[in-house]
């Protein structure tokens, strides 16, 4: 081997004394002999490599201003967009034709807003009634019971293979088939209670029948699928420690699974809620007979359909913001933090460009 062969340097081993000057004299813990050995990156290696002897104090990003990031297409989008609601805004506010003083008008006037009641009854009574049907119904499809089983098949197949406008009518003229309904012992002659079919089956009744019947066909099977939902495994487990039945039910299953069926059926009560649009070929007066009779009498037809429109849309906003808290509230067991109400996306919203204005 030649003698010029160079010789890697090795680092000598820290002094027993930098220790203490350094816990006296350097405030960050690190002895000048230490730091001016450990290099560009603050770490020294010993004998055997790679392990870490000292650090420097992370450095303070408390003062540094928080700069926004370029997105110019965002901006491009929002003025195209901005500039579409302009647009359609000005049409509304200049076009004559649209009659704001007779939609003004006929908006709070007394037969609309009684068709308004009309119709949130219809929807009430229909939507929980043919909720708890589909909950009965749900569990019937979900038995081991075959005759079970078949007629909630069967009753969820009817009734969704056919128009709504076609059983409402069917129901109404059910005094043709029956010309009394009765209530007794089956088979024999004893009879509780008997009426004349047309006196029983009134306007407001086939409505309710019909819209009924058919909401609980479908939401038979948006409360089947959400039970199915849940994972089977974890009534297994509840099972295998004891809890009861009932305990397992409504507890465990029925939490879970209102998280998959709370969107499809406030979907299924906005539509009920247009749906009852239909009753009009019953001559009932609800919100849209009542504009149709209105229109009839003074030809203004467009401003009368709009007062009907306006009045939807309050309702369905409504029932939407019912929905957003109701679902908030269910999502307490999927998710770490519960989401943001509107009001508080607003006042996050405000403080956060408060803020970024602030610092530039």
């Amino acid at each position: 081997m030649s003698s010029a062969a160079t010789t890697v340097p090795q680092s000598a081993p820290e002094p027993a004394s930098a220790a203490p000057a350094a816990a006296q004299g350097d405030p960050a813990g690190i002895a000048p002999e230490a730091a001016s050995a450990s290099g560009p990156s603050g770490n020294t290696s010993g004998p055997s490599g790679g392990v870490p002897a000292s650090r420097k104090p992370a450095a303070d990003y408390a003062d540094y201003p928080l700069v926004a990031g370029p997105r110019p297409w965002r901006w491009v989008g929002t003025a195209v967009v901005a500039l579409g609601v302009a647009v359609v805004a000005w049409s509304l506010a200049t076009n004559p034709r649209w009659e704001w003083g007779v939609v003004a008008q006929w908006f709070t006037a007394q037969s609309v807003v009684k068709g308004v009641v009309e119709t949130l009854k219809l929807t009430a009574i229909s939507g929980v009634l043919g909720f708890v049907l589909g909950f009965i119904l749900a569990l019937m499809r979900i038995s081991s019971s075959p005759l079970l089983l078949s007629v909630s098949w069967m009753f969820s197949w009817i009734f969704r293979s056919t128009p709504l406008l076609v059983q409402m009518l069917l129901w109404y003229n059910l005094g043709y088939l029956y010309e009394k309904i009765s209530l007794g012992i089956p088979f024999t002659d004893i009879r509780f209670f008997e009426v004349q079919t047309t006196t029983l089956i009134s306007q407001f009744a086939a409505a309710g029948l019909g819209l009924t019947l058919n909401q609980a066909a479908y939401s038979a099977e948006i409360i089947r699928g959400g039970i199915l939902s849940v994972d089977q495994g974890q009534l297994e487990a509840a099972a295998a420690l004891g809890i009861p039945a009932w305990r397992r039910s409504t507890r465990i299953v029925l939490p879970q699974a209102m998280r998959a069926i709370l969107p499809n059926a406030f979907n299924e009560i906005i539509g009920l809620v247009k749906g009852t649009s239909i009753v009009y070929v019953l001559a009932y007066s609800e919100l849209f007979y009542t504009v149709q009779v209105i229109y009839n009498r003074t030809q203004q037809v467009l401003p009368l359909l709009l007062v009907a429109t306006l009045w939807y849309v309050v309702i369905t906003s409504v029932l939407s913001v019912f929905q957003y808290y109701i679902e908030r509230h269910y999502s307490k067991g999927a998710v770490r933090t519960l989401p943001l109400t509107p009001l508080q996306k607003a006042r996050k919203f405000f403080a956060t460009h408060a803020t970024v204005r602030s610092l530039r």
